[in-house]
């Protein structure tokens, strides 16, 4: 048995197709993209556009009780102290609201998600295979000294989620979270091919590697972290800890708001030295929830960066939904054409998630989802645009 979906537009994973029709067989499975004429009867005939499903490239769903709990523009490293000292709560509570928010993301039509993990909390709702994970297991600890035990009790929750037959990686948190001894571990850990950091969220991040300045010194003294062995490498951050990592892999650089055209030419020339792969992850909406600042989307842009896009978590953001993410993102930068958001969302995410054998586009025996994006005026979105996922 098949369905056959008709709407406004079709959004394939990379452009526009007017006057087609979508096949699927009754799971989900892409049977064919064909023009109308072609289709035959039977059609479901949609208002709106029809895509695939969404990728959220960055989440952390255990902090999904967290929601409403941090203060708004805090700045990041009050925003840090607060999920450290704030985020431990009875287990059962978590498990609820991390079952919320997954069907809160399975409503706006995300399909895969890039989730960092400290823990083994999101296991039991990851194993109903509602959505696909990959799953970040973050290691961390500035000092060197801590390198070894930090990179083993990462080590041990990677065991778990590899019992449960979920897909994982050891990750580092920052480059203000870790020692060039930790990377060092992370970057050789066999088949550890999918890397995700947090990047340059802040100036202070820059500004601490490049003088040993910066709000960051309060963070560390507030958490009672000896940092007299550090010296500035007297570089940005990004410069500082990306040629740590030099084994081939894709890398998914989040946040980026301080990030700037030098870092990125410099990302440039030594990812082609090491064939590395890397991806933007942009979460704006989180971003103005913690600090009120953005990255620069038009120089990211120009430098034909590869974009693909995140929600954080509850903790930073008012919701889990990438079309939100898509409307804000339109609404500070009104150039962005709706085609370029919605391959971020679609094709480039699943290839950042190296899921793109299944997910990202409608192309034959793929199970992308099929989201139908509702009430968008021209060509932009609005207040009221809405997604559901209707397969």
């Amino acid at each position: 048995m098949y369905r056959k979906f008709s709407a406004d537009q079709i959004f394939n994973g990379n452009q526009f197709l007017q006057e087609y029709v979508l096949i699927t067989d009754i799971d989900g499975v892409i049977v064919d993209l064909v023009a109308k004429p072609e289709a035959g009867e039977n059609i479901e005939q949609l208002n709106g556009i029809l895509c695939p499903g969404f990728i959220n490239a960055h989440c952390h769903l255990e902090l999904s009780h967290m929601k409403g709990l941090i203060p708004k523009q805090t700045g990041l490293v009050d925003f840090v102290l607060k999920v450290v000292n704030e985020r431990h709560i009875e287990e059962a509570e978590i498990l609820s609201a991390i079952n919320i928010a997954e069907d809160e993301m399975l409503r706006n039509g995300i399909v895969a998600v890039g989730d960092i993990c400290n823990n083994t909390l999101t296991i039991p709702q990851k194993k109903k295979n509602r959505i696909a994970y990959h799953n970040f297991i973050e290691a961390s600890g500035f000092p060197p000294a801590v390198a070894v035990k930090r990179f083993t009790g990462a080590e041990n929750i990677y065991a778990e989620y590899q019992k449960n037959s979920l897909n994982v990686s050891i990750v580092p948190h920052a480059s203000y979270s870790g020692s060039p001894e930790l990377f060092e571990i992370i970057s050789n850990y066999p088949n550890n091919n999918l890397i995700t950091i947090h990047n340059q969220e802040t100036g202070a991040e820059n500004e601490f590697f490049e003088s040993n300045t910066g709000d960051l010194k309060r963070m560390y003294q507030q958490m009672g972290i000896d940092i007299s062995f550090f010296s500035p490498s007297k570089k940005t951050s990004l410069q500082t800890w990306l040629p740590h990592f030099t084994k081939q892999q894709t890398i998914i650089l989040v946040h980026n708001v301080c990030t700037s055209e030098e870092d990125i030419e410099f990302e440039k020339r030594t990812s082609d030295i090491e064939h590395r792969s890397s991806f933007f992850c942009l979460c704006p909406n989180a971003n103005l929830y913690i600090s009120d600042i953005l990255p620069d989307v038009k120089m990211l842009m120009e430098q034909q960066c590869r974009i693909v896009l995140g929600t954080d978590s509850l903790a930073s953001n008012d919701q889990l939904s990438i079309l939100e993410e898509m409307k804000t993102l339109q609404r500070y930068f009104p150039e962005l054409q709706m085609p370029t958001l919605l391959q971020w969302a679609t094709s480039n995410g699943s290839r950042a998630l190296c899921m793109d054998d299944s997910l990202g586009s409608f192309e034959k025996t793929k199970k992308p989802g099929v989201v139908l994006i509702e009430g968008v005026d021209d060509v932009k979105f609005n207040k009221t645009t809405t997604s559901r996922r209707i397969l």
